[in-house]
């Protein structure tokens, strides 16, 4: 497969068009007509590290790369907007494996309303795709910060924790959910994680004060919000929603449900600190997903604790 050859098919695959990308992909650079600030992240995944090809099918990893880092425009309450992706191919890739990633990815930013907008292909000794994803905010007062806790504040988050982890393990032979079914929605929280864009948009409507997406555990996270804030976290693993099926398979790995779903990481939910009229008032009632309310944000020096844990737990850390 010739570069040029491969880069004129995912030209076409992409056929990149939203209403404020005026040039785009063909050319040297994309040129976007800016909407207020511009919020811009860029998140990578490297195959043996992020994922393993042999478990996910090419489309799965296109969409779960650009999903982690459209999760992070979410956490920061932006509306999302464009996307670059630089792919690094082993050699022999074949081209339809190659369009399989770039497709899976593609089918995820059309559902998010995100213009896949540019990029580039380069040979790499493993397989690794880099986006760069920019979101927008017409005030930047609307954007929530990591550091903007006080105390007082409630911290909850959306949706379930420690499907990701749970589908990981099936993934990868380590445990069974109870039924078929439920090891193949386990399965599928891992593989094709939802960035709550909306989510985060209507967080930082209510109030949001600080927030972090669940990329490398609520355990891991959660501390760097309250480390970024100078306040002191408190969460009780009790109070953790979790995914259908989550209970048995920590049981099955001998790990108590709530330190799994506080640890595993890649669930890609929304940890939130919001005043409590926030969160007792109407402006959340429409939340396309549930909100639980987890602990709170309390004096003392800047750490997280969970109240009904005997040890000191962490989520994940690369070893560089």
């Amino acid at each position: 497969m010739r570069e040029l050859e491969l880069i004129s098919a995912l030209e076409r695959a992409l056929s990149a068009s939203g209403p404020h990308v005026i040039r785009s992909l063909g050319d040297d650079a994309a040129v976007v007509r800016g909407r207020g600030y511009a919020v811009t992240s860029v998140d990578a995944m490297v195959d043996g590290i992020h994922f393993r090809s042999s478990q996910l099918r090419p489309e799965e990893i296109g969409h779960r790369a650009l999903a982690a880092a459209l999760s992070d425009l979410g956490a920061m309450g932006a509306r999302a907007g464009e996307a670059y992706l630089a792919l690094g191919l082993p050699r022999g890739t074949e081209r339809d494996r190659a369009l399989a990633l770039v497709d899976g990815a593609r089918a995820l930013a059309e559902r998010c309303g995100v213009t896949i907008a540019g990029g580039d292909v380069t040979t790499a000794g493993e397989l690794v795709l880099s986006f760069t994803v920019v979101g927008w905010v017409e005030d930047p007062a609307e954007i929530v910060p990591r550091d903007g806790a006080r105390v007082g504040d409630v911290v909850a988050v959306t949706g379930a924790l420690g499907g990701a982890g749970a589908g990981l393990a099936i993934v990868e032979g380590r445990a069974t959910a109870a039924t078929d079914e439920q090891s193949r929605q386990l399965r599928e929280r891992y593989a094709r994680p939802t960035p709550r864009l909306a989510e985060g948009r209507q967080l930082a409507r209510a109030g949001a004060r600080a927030m972090i997406d669940l990329s490398d555990g609520l355990a891991t996270d959660a501390r760097h919000l309250a480390r970024r804030s100078g306040v002191r976290i408190e969460l009780a693993l009790s109070a953790l929603p979790l995914g259908p099926g989550v209970a048995e398979v920590a049981g099955a790995l001998g790990s108590d449900p709530g330190a799994f779903a506080a640890s595993a990481g890649e669930d890609y939910e929304l940890c939130v600190c919001l005043p409590q009229a926030a969160i007792a008032g109407d402006a959340l009632a429409s939340l396309p997903v549930s909100l639980t309310a987890i602990g709170r944000v309390v004096e003392g020096e800047p750490e997280l604790v969970f109240t009904d844990s005997r040890g000191v737990l962490a989520g994940y850390e690369h070893s560089l």
